[in-house]
């Protein structure tokens, strides 16, 4: 069974009440106000009295603390157990954690914050234009007694990365500041990383290699397995954030169309949609009567749509016979569970029925 967390060791929500549930989320950096705004955009908007307060609540989530940590180190955080969930980029998972057993990504993919981790080297460097070349030149620096010099932030990724391309021979420098400069400086050769754009590489001339993108990366929400199975509460109140994320995400592609349509029947009307099953409706028309004192012949039909058939659909609701139509975005679209929590309890081997009412 779960078991309640003990000592009173969680800190408080702000509300005079021990916090339940732990979200940690970048206090710097280029995923501070994205995650802010992310969230909000979810309906879990974050509460931060004071831009000098390192603690905060979300209002719709009583129970549930959010703590700011600088972005190096959410995912220490989470695996050391101060949290039992944090936002990070996943590159930074990927880099920092250490046990890959109790920290897992929930969600590899929130929507925000894409970069790739990239080798650039020098334009200079006219021979050297893909993963393949670096792998010969390696070889060259080896046989006369050097080896390549690569600046990074990210050691782990990098070296993991270089020994499947079969490039073994390279020595990592530890770089804090900012790494387009180290080709130039002269303490390293090449660099390997981070960009959104491309832009900063270009103007400090250089070129990113063909297969040479170690990792594609986006922001992800992460979980301290141990901590999170340890109370019910934590679980109940993790489900619902996630669930929240979760179905904005599902649901941002789609509108709701709603349209009057005259028929004499509901199946006479939902057969002239259907003639066109690709605008329809996830599965199919919603058929209502339309209660009329002087016509008894009208039917309100609702469809949910993509984005990119919106007006496709609309003529179609048109063609139909449809008047008076209406189409709003989706806030949500919920399942008949979570994908992420079902994923889980597959992993840590909790029967979901323990979950009190799931």
């Amino acid at each position: 069974m779960l078991n309640s967390r003990a000592n009173g060791t969680n800190g408080s929500a702000g509300n005079g009440r021990e916090s339940a549930l732990r979200l940690v989320i970048p206090s710097d950096g280029e995923l501070y106000e994205p995650t802010l705004n992310y969230l909000a955009s979810c309906g879990v908007r974050v509460s931060r009295p004071s831009a000098r307060r390192y603690t905060a609540t979300i209002p719709s989530l009583p129970g549930a603390e959010v703590l700011f940590q600088r972005s190096a180190d959410v995912t220490t955080k989470v695996e050391e157990g101060s949290a039992e969930l944090g936002i990070t980029g996943l590159d930074r998972y990927l880099e920092y954690r250490t046990d890959e057993r109790k920290v897992i990504s929930l969600m590899d993919d929130l929507g925000y914050g894409r970069c790739d981790f990239v080798l650039a080297v020098p334009d200079a460097w006219l021979d050297v234009s893909s993963i393949d070349d670096l792998a010969d030149l390696a070889l060259e620096f080896r046989q006369e007694g050097k080896q390549l010099r690569i600046a990074t932030k990210y050691p782990r990724l990098l070296r993991q990365y270089l020994f499947q391309r079969g490039i073994n021979y390279f020595t990592l420098v530890a770089v804090s500041g900012a790494l387009e400069a180290a080709p130039v400086a002269g303490y390293a050769d090449l660099i390997a990383d981070l960009t959104a754009t491309g832009n900063t590489l270009r103007d400090n001339r250089l070129k990113t290699l063909a297969g040479g993108t170690v990792l594609s990366s986006q922001s992800c929400l992460i979980a301290n397995t141990t901590t999170l199975m340890q109370s019910k509460e934590a679980l109940r109140l993790a489900r619902e954030l996630v669930e929240m994320l979760e179905s904005h995400m599902r649901a941002e592609p789609y509108y709701r169309l709603t349209a009057n349509v005259r028929g004499g029947s509901p199946e006479e009307v939902s057969a002239t949609v259907l003639s066109r099953p690709e605008v329809s409706g996830l599965r199919g028309p919603t058929i209502a009567r339309v209660y009329n004192v002087e016509e008894q012949d009208w039917y309100a039909v609702t469809l949910l749509v993509r984005k990119d058939r919106l007006m496709e659909a609309v003529d179609h609701l048109r063609d139909c016979g449809g008047i008076e139509i209406s189409a709003s975005q989706l806030s949500y679209l919920f399942r008949e569970d979570s994908s992420v929590f079902s994923r889980l309890f597959q992993q840590v081997g909790t029967a979901s029925q323990e979950f009190g009412g799931q």
